[in-house]
């Protein structure tokens, strides 16, 4: 059924999305312009009237080819405040990869708290609320923003993509490291529950410092066992072959991985293709772009996030309960 008495809004480089989330609303995108100017400056702005108005804006904040994350961010906040200043009812701001979420905590003396700082942009130009999807930390999300936040999840996404492949078979829930180990247990239980059986739930040593990742210790049994491992997003994919690797080598029949966002730099292609990694599962809320479609093709799978998002905004338009879109609860 179409939602009525919204506007929706995509910038450039999330049309796309945009575009699979107007589907799902039943609805078209609005009209807007995004110019660029040769000095590297530009302007966006509506081009449907938005006075009074419930306006959604889906722009995701990575980096790519054409822009970088702080052009992105800069375009966001820049549109976000041309709809307030056209007299919008309500802004939310849909971002599914929401950038700089990772600098959520000082780690060395005098550091930033780049979290906050977004959240404070994002409020100085008037949204009033903003969505995204599976957060580095959630906490951290929910206390650097005084406006209302809604914080999805791809968790039962990927329970109706494993639950096939594990219907037969012992399996067994792993974290990359202690700090995913809550993530990894709320898929282990929405999981346990679709196969109706409980599963068992490891996880990986790690300590960083400096940028230099190590710790060798795999806390789980996994012999005999295909093992699953979540996570929030892939970057660099070390991560996640270390674990993998791990996992194999203490006897686990197959490894797959999940993680809501694909961010595939440096060398994510070579970790990919490693063969310590049966496949990885990621949403599409970032494009797979720097991926060798080669690679792709053979270990990737991206999930539609669309209707997720798209379930979101009807029911933050009608006064709908968000939080039932996460699953049962325990």
């Amino acid at each position: 059924m179409a939602v009525s008495g919204i506007k929706l809004f995509a910038l450039e480089w999330s049309r796309p999305l945009g575009q699979d989330i107007s589907r799902e609303l039943g609805i078209e995108l609005s009209a807007h312009e995004e110019r660029n100017f040769e000095d590297g400056e530009h302007k966006s702005r509506p081009l449907v009237n938005v006075r009074g108005a419930d306006v959604f804006v889906v722009h995701s904040l990575y980096g790519d080819a054409g822009q970088s994350v702080n052009d992105k961010l800069c375009r966001l906040l820049f549109f976000l405040g041309a709809l307030r200043d056209a007299s919008a009812m309500r802004i939310t701001a849909i971002v599914p990869y929401l950038c700089y979420a990772r600098k959520d905590r000082k780690t060395k003396f005098r550091d930033p708290v780049t979290t906050r700082y977004v959240a404070e942009l994002l409020e100085a130009v008037g949204v009033d609320g903003v969505v995204t999807l599976d957060v580095h930390n959630l906490a951290a999300y929910q206390n650097a923003f005084r406006c209302p936040t809604e914080h999805l999840e791809a968790r039962m996404l990927f329970v109706s993509h494993f639950a096939p492949l594990l219907r037969e078979e012992e399996a067994i829930v792993l974290s990359p490291d202690e700090g995913g180990l809550k993530r990894a247990d709320a898929f282990r239980r929405a999981m346990s529950h679709a196969l109706g059986r409980e599963l068992p739930i490891g996880f990986m040593e790690k300590r960083r410092s400096r940028g230099v990742v190590s710790g060798q210790i795999l806390f789980a049994d996994v012999k005999g066992r295909v093992a699953v491992i979540i996570d929030d997003l892939v970057s660099t994919g070390t991560t996640l072959l270390r674990a993998a690797e791990a996992a194999r080598d203490k006897g686990a029949t197959k490894v797959y991985a999940a993680a809501s966002h694909g961010l595939f730099i440096g060398g994510a292609n070579q970790v990919l293709a490693n063969p310590a990694i049966e496949g990885l599962v990621v949403t599409n809320t970032i494009p797979p772009f720097r991926l060798d479609p080669k690679v792709a093709e053979l270990k990737l799978t991206v999930l539609d996030a669309s209707e997720l998002f798209a379930q979101a905004i009807r029911r933050i338009h009608e006064g709908g309960s968000v939080t039932e879109l996460l699953g049962p609860e325990d």
